[in-house]
């Protein structure tokens, strides 16, 4: 698969703003465990292979364990994730994949129970972040990978030399 273009050069100002985005919720009342979970799932369910790699790298880089790793997509079964963590992933889901009646009351409920409105608030907007991010990379076709070494995700031990079309 080849990368469509390069949004970052042809849209400098927009990729700048929501890297700014991005970079503010290093700052926000969710704590970056639960970010990492929140990225991870949300790219899955968008199909974005670039978020799912450079997220998962970034999780081990930051002492994830890999078998949550592996049971992000199976969550609901696991029993590797604390109700405040399933709580986010189920709000996560809900605002991915927002249902046509909307986000249903006990899904905001179950948040509710787990954080405070801070906490929610702030995780909706880091939920919307990586969204954007998805949307961005499917539609251009950004490739896993390669900014691996640029964004210092060699680190994870998990990259791979990127393959070339034949």
């Amino acid at each position: 698969m080849t990368q469509r273009l390069d949004y970052q050069q042809q849209s400098p100002e927009l990729t700048k703003k929501l890297m700014e985005l991005s970079m503010a919720e290093a700052k926000c009342a969710i704590e970056e465990s639960i970010r990492h979970l929140v990225h991870i799932r949300a790219s899955q369910l968008n199909g974005c292979a670039f978020c799912v790699d450079m997220h998962v790298k970034q999780a081990v880089i930051h002492g994830e364990r890999p078998l949550r790793l592996h049971h992000i997509a199976i969550w609901r079964e696991s029993n590797l994730f604390s109700p405040r963590e399933r709580a986010s992933l189920a709000w996560t889901e809900a605002l991915t994949q927002i249902p046509a009646q909307g986000v249903p009351d006990d899904v905001y409920e179950r948040v509710r129970g787990q954080l405070s409105e801070k906490e929610i608030s702030d995780l909706t907007f880091v939920v919307a972040a990586i969204n954007a991010w998805n949307r961005i990379n499917v539609a251009f076709r950004s490739v896993p990978g390669t900014m691996d070494k640029a964004w210092g995700l060699d680190k994870a031990g998990l990259s791979e030399p990127v393959a070339t079309a034949a």
